[in-house]
């Protein structure tokens, strides 16, 4: 029985499905909530970053808590969409959403993270495995309150959920790698600020 991952192939469908997945991902719900709140340019504080983390430290936790199911959703929705016209577009919209949001045309390629995307996507596209990697990221911020180390945390653990909790087919343990590979990518600056005692913990003070 040959697995999914021949589905899989270039067509002006799938093609279709990975620009407009793309462009759902891009959007940067971080930056323009702050811009809508009068916070300004949310890369001009914190780590510089646009996701749900950064923007809490604003010390607005309610655009913190609205960014993050802005981007997970963005991620969930392009998944759930694709999903209807087979596996494979799933597989396509999945990719593409996260990468959306790490490379935003709109912001010269310079996003997230993709932690939050990555989360939405997930659970759309698996939801054993998004539980499980949304458990562990919960598990290690509880205990070290560092925010980077629990996505690190996740991510190097998502494909062996996928393995263990996920269908054994070679496309969706293929896309949870994938998208696991792309989040420690971004994170380097974070393993290198981890590893001299430089990253900034997870602060829930502040105005909500």
């Amino acid at each position: 029985m040959p697995s999914s991952l021949d589905a899989l192939s270039l067509s002006w469908a799938t093609l279709a499905c990975a620009v407009l997945a793309y462009l759902v991902g891009s959007i940067p719900f971080g930056l323009i909530l702050t811009r809508i709140a009068g916070l300004g340019d949310v890369r001009q504080i914190g780590s510089g970053n646009i996701g749900a983390t950064n923007v809490l430290r604003t010390g607005r936790k309610g655009l913190a808590a609205a960014t993050l199911i802005l981007d997970a959703g963005k991620g969930a929705i392009a998944v759930v969409i694709a999903g209807r016209f087979g596996p494979e577009f799933a597989a396509v919209a999945a990719l593409a959403a996260v990468l959306g949001h790490l490379f935003p045309v709109w912001l010269r390629f310079k996003g997230g993270k993709g932690v939050a995307t990555s989360a939405g996507v997930l659970l759309a596209y698996n939801p054993p495995v998004a539980l499980a990697a949304i458990a562990t990221w919960l598990i290690v911020a509880t205990v070290f309150r560092y925010s980077s180390l629990a996505a690190l945390a996740a991510a190097f653990l998502a494909p062996c959920w996928a393995w263990l909790v996920g269908p054994r087919d070679a496309l969706p343990i293929a896309v949870v790698a994938i998208i696991a590979l792309l989040v420690v990518l971004c994170h380097v600056d974070n393993v290198r600020r981890l590893a001299r005692g430089a990253e900034t913990k997870i602060r829930l003070g502040g105005k909500g």
